[in-house]
């Protein structure tokens, strides 16, 4: 699975990305960690002085507990709960990371919720890095794997695009970069030219 086999490609993939760019990554979260594979190589490869990770299921967070506590980590938080409860306990003293990694978590909410959630996300990542299946691919997942996800939401890549499109600029695959913290004096990506 996406994330889990291929974790440690996700994470160089990222930190090359941000190494050239000169963009420094000293905090990370994880908006869905699962059993915390993504989010083990991405502290390997970045070493970032401050990590949260959320995790709603009971059985995925035990094993992320045990996986993430290898670390020994000083500054790592792992809290038991969904992106929208940690949304709703946001307020202007909150931390803001400069890296958010939400992989494969999108789907599972409601159209409503992501409404509330992305702004909330602009305004407490700087970068998001953002997987979610389309409907094409989920269909593609029935029919070459054998395999539905019922609890997936089907929706089209224009659906994310046009929700996500005013609070984050996509500036690479699956990295976006949040418009609530950019800056065209300091930020690295002012020359794209699909920016707006």
């Amino acid at each position: 699975m996406d994330g889990i086999g291929n974790a440690l490609d996700h994470a160089r993939y990222l930190k090359a990305y941000f190494n050239l760019e000169g963009v420094d990554v000293d905090s990370v979260i994880d908006f869905g960690c699962g059993y915390a594979y993504l989010l083990s190589e991405v502290i390997k490869a970045f070493g970032p002085i401050t990590v949260e990770a959320l995790e709603p299921s009971p059985h995925a967070f035990a094993k992320a507990t045990k996986k993430l506590a290898r670390f020994k980590h000083p500054q790592l938080a792992l809290k038991e709960q969904g992106l929208q409860d940690w949304c709703q306990s946001r307020n202007k003293k909150s931390q803001v990371f400069d890296l958010g990694v939400c992989t494969s978590v999108f789907q599972y909410i409601s159209n409503k919720d992501l409404v509330t959630i992305i702004p909330i996300l602009s305004r407490s990542v700087k970068y998001l890095y953002l997987t979610v299946p389309t409907d094409v691919e989920l269909e593609r997942q029935v029919g070459e794997l054998e395999f539905k996800d019922t609890y997936a939401l089907h929706r089209s890549r224009t659906f994310y695009q046009k929700i996500l499109k005013p609070h984050f600029t996509i500036i690479s695959s699956r990295i976006l970069e949040s418009k609530h913290f950019y800056d065209e004096k300091s930020s690295p990506f002012t020359d794209l030219l699909y920016r707006h």
